[in-house]
């Protein structure tokens, strides 16, 4: 079994950059890795697809790439699969127009249908093929929202049969000078009863005080069934990252969102995986104390309140990443590096899950 292998490598196969990662196993086994194909350069938007690739072999060897999700030139990303106890797999993800830069939508230049919107499609062949793409807009953006992104990194379905996927979105500022005034980002969260058929809004964390500012969010259900929220922190509380937790399936936060110095490491997104037997809670991010680097895996065994490293992977650049548990025996995390920068490919990495505890 290979230790690690390479799915997505920027300039290869169609696509000039490889970027945000996701993945999951089905129930039949089946490794779908998900990550956005920038066309044309490494650029947050523009022409971006959300392109797959297969493995049936535990990451061992990768399949050809697909597109699972296009927007014309557009931008389709994002991507937060979630695999379901009927076995179909959802993909939750982002469009907006090709002319919508990001700094454009957060400071509401754009028109609404331009700017960023909510879709999700679905596989009921291990990823093989995917459904037509069904808009859920209306469901799970609130008005005033601007920017607006789904994780990245998978969804989770909850012990109750409620899906579960982060998110994130800005607020326009409160003021009149709209040049200068910050754009506030803030977290939420999107829940569905029904495996997808209709959506709605869970918890908004609104905080615009300045001191937490919920960005890009990972979740896991703990063994007593709460939702464990950690989400990358862009405001100068101790620490950039920050969590939460929810005793009603998402719909609220026990209390808000608050520091995790624990978990220090520079500002970027962040993964989390609960696993059963044995059960602990694993936390993937770069640990470099200002850079996108030293890809890190974390460990708590108490809710996430405080963390041990337990798995460096090496001291390169590193940036996003995702967590995947292969089998019984081996976890798998699928995440950016590079050589001399954190964006020249994405590798899936196999670690034993006694390594990890």
């Amino acid at each position: 079994m290979a230790e690690a292998t390479v799915p997505f490598r920027a300039g290869r196969e169609g696509y000039a950059s490889y970027r945000i990662p996701a993945i999951v196993a089905t129930a039949k086994g089946t490794l779908l890795a998900f990550c956005e194909g920038r066309v044309n350069s490494a650029s947050d938007h523009g022409h971006i697809d959300i392109v797959l690739k297969r493995s049936t072999d535990g990451g061992n060897t990768w399949g050809k790439l697909q597109v699972a999700a296009s927007n014309g030139t557009g931008l389709a990303g994002n991507p937060a699969p979630v695999v379901l106890d009927t076995g179909r797999v959802l993909l939750v993800h982002v469009r907006n127009a090709a002319s919508a830069s990001e700094s454009e939508v957060r400071l509401g230049k754009v028109k609404d249908a331009d700017g960023r919107r909510v879709w999700v499609q679905h596989s009921d062949d291990d990823g093989v093929t995917w459904s037509s793409p069904k808009e859920i807009t209306a469901q799970t953006k609130k008005a005033g929202w601007r920017w607006y992104a789904t994780a990245p990194g998978h969804a989770i379905q909850l012990s109750t049969g409620r899906i579960v996927v982060p998110a994130n979105h800005s607020l326009p500022p409160t003021g009149t000078d709209l040049g200068t005034e910050p754009q506030y980002n803030a977290g939420h969260c999107l829940l569905s009863d029904d495996h997808g058929e209709t959506w709605s809004i869970g918890y908004v964390d609104d905080n615009t005080d300045g001191y937490i500012n919920a960005n890009e969010t990972t979740a896991a259900e703990l063994p007593d069934g709460r939702v464990y929220f950690n989400t990358r922190n862009d405001s100068p509380a101790p620490g950039n990252r920050a969590d939460a937790h929810s005793e009603d399936g998402g719909k609220t936060l026990h209390t808000p969102f608050r520091p995790q110095a624990g978990l220090d490491g520079p500002v970027c997104e962040g993964s989390v995986l609960q696993l059963r037997d044995p059960d602990v809670l694993l936390f993937s991010g770069p640990a470099h104390a200002s850079a996108r680097a030293l890809m890190t895996i974390r460990a708590s065994t108490d809710s996430g309140r405080t963390w041990r490293p337990v798995h460096t992977v090496d001291g390169l650049p590193a940036a996003y990443s995702d967590l995947v548990r292969i089998d019984r025996s081996t976890l798998g995390l699928l995440y950016e590096t590079g050589d001399f920068g954190a964006y020249e490919r994405i590798v899936l990495r196999r670690v034993p899950v006694t390594r990890l505890t």
